[in-house]
C-alpha cells in the first residue's frame, strides 16, 4: 500500500518535470538539400554549419521544442564559383542575412519514431510556417561523456517564398528550379 501511496504522489511531479535540453552537435550534424538544374538533373549541396538546442518531453511531446541556427556561408556545393554566387545578393545575401533560423511552434507525434515539427523558417530575412517530418530521436546511447540521440527532418520549400528569386531561362526551362527539398540529419548530446 506504501509503493502505491508514493507512486501516487510522484507521478505528478513527473508530469512538471521539464524537457530534457539537448545540444546540436555541430561536428557530427549536416543540412543538405537538392534542387533541379535547368529542368534536367538535380544539384546537392550542404550547409556545413548548423548548431542549436532541442527539448525533448519524452511522455508529452507537445512540450518538446527545437531552435536550430545554420550558417548561410558555409554553403557548400563543390564548385566554389557558384558557392559564391550563392553568398551573394542573388541569392542569400549572407553579407545582409548570415544566419537561417528555424524555430518550432508546434511538435507533434505521428507515430513510434516519428514526429511533425511546425515552426517558424527564416532564410534571406523572409519568416513562413514550414513542418518538418521527423525520424526519430533514436534512443539516447552514452559516449563516456554523456548521452547521444540521432535524427533525421526533412521538408519542402520553395525558394521564391523566401525572395529568392534569382533566375534565367534556357531552352529547357528555368536553370534553377523552385522547389528546395531539405534535410538535416543531427546528432544531439546531452551531459545526461
Amino acid at each position: 500500500m506504501k509503493k502505491i501511496l508514493v507512486l501516487l504522489t510522484l507521478t505528478p511531479l513527473a508530469a512538471l518535470a521539464e524537457p530534457q535540453s539537448w545540444s546540436i552537435d555541430p561536428a557530427h550534424s549536416q543540412t543538405t538539400f537538392s534542387v533541379r538544374h535547368m529542368v534536367i538533373s538535380t544539384v546537392r549541396g550542404a550547409f556545413q554549419k548548423t548548431s542549436g538546442t532541442v527539448k525533448l518531453d519524452e511522455a508529452d511531446p507537445s512540450r518538446s521544442s527545437v531552435e536550430a541556427t545554420i550558417d548561410a556561408a558555409s554553403i557548400d556545393t563543390r564548385v566554389e564559383q557558384r558557392d559564391g554566387h550563392l553568398r551573394s545578393p542573388d541569392f542569400f545575401d549572407v553579407a545582409k542575412y548570415p544566419n537561417i533560423t528555424f524555430h518550432s511552434t508546434k511538435v507533434e507525434k505521428v507515430s513510434a519514431g516519428k514526429l511533425k515539427v511546425t515552426g517558424d523558417l527564416t532564410i534571406h530575412g523572409v519568416t513562413k510556417s514550414v513542418v518538418l517530418d521527423v525520424e526519430g530521436p533514436t534512443e539516447a546511447i552514452k559516449d563516456g561523456k554523456g548521452l547521444r540521440r540521432g535524427l533525421t527532418a526533412t521538408t519542402s520549400i520553395n525558394r521564391q517564398d523566401y525572395g529568392l528569386k534569382w533566375n534565367k531561362m534556357v531552352e529547357a526551362g528555368p536553370i534553377v528550379g523552385d522547389e528546395v527539398k531539405i534535410e538535416i540529419e543531427a546528432e544531439i548530446v546531452s551531459a545526461g
